[in-house]
């Protein structure tokens, strides 16, 4: 399987801060200069004093309740969410969840498996970096390629500015 790259809009992230936590990686085994990203009951299992932002993350599975995060997003600098499947669309109701109802202005990662199709669709859901081991999708990026329409029929968590045909269009 191909390394994760990390991208976000304006390119790739070389020193990325952040690994994600292996079931037998210790807590006390975060280093200085690398923060762990845990799963949801692991990382809420954790007393509130070591909820330091850049000591630790959460990784959200799809059928995480993200209602259990709201006491602690104020301890969370990074979320990521699980994109297990191309068909498997419930991290993008996370994400815009994340963003509007909780107000999380931290960054939202997606990872697994992250198609270049689906790269516009995150973005507009609040989705800020991606971890990328898809080999079309690493290829489109750096060649800065993404795909999508730019006109959209409905209001997204990413506000998009308003063409002046129709009240209900929206262009990224």
């Amino acid at each position: 399987m191909t390394e994760a790259k990390l991208w976000k809009p304006g390119g790739f992230i070389a020193d990325d801060g952040w690994r994600l936590a292996g079931e037998d990686d210790a807590i006390d085994s975060a280093e200085a200069n690398a923060g762990l990203i845990l799963p949801l009951d692991r990382y809420l299992e954790l007393a509130e004093a070591q909820r330091q932002p850049d000591r630790f993350a959460v990784v959200l599975a799809p059928g995480d309740d993200i209602a259990r995060l709201e006491p602690v997003l104020p301890c969370l600098a990074l979320i990521a969410l699980t994109f297990p499947a191309f068909s498997d669309g419930r991290a993008y109701s996370q994400a815009s969840l994340l963003r509007s109802r909780y107000g999380f202005d931290g960054e939202i990662r997606a990872t697994g498996d992250v198609l270049i199709d689906q790269v516009p669709l995150m973005l507009r859901c609040g989705i800020d970096t991606f971890a990328v081991t898809n080999p079309t999708a690493l290829k489109r990026l750096a060649e800065n390629r993404l795909p999508g329409i730019n006109t959209h029929y409905q209001p997204a968590t990413v506000p998009s500015r308003r063409v002046s045909t129709y009240s209900w269009r929206h262009a990224s």
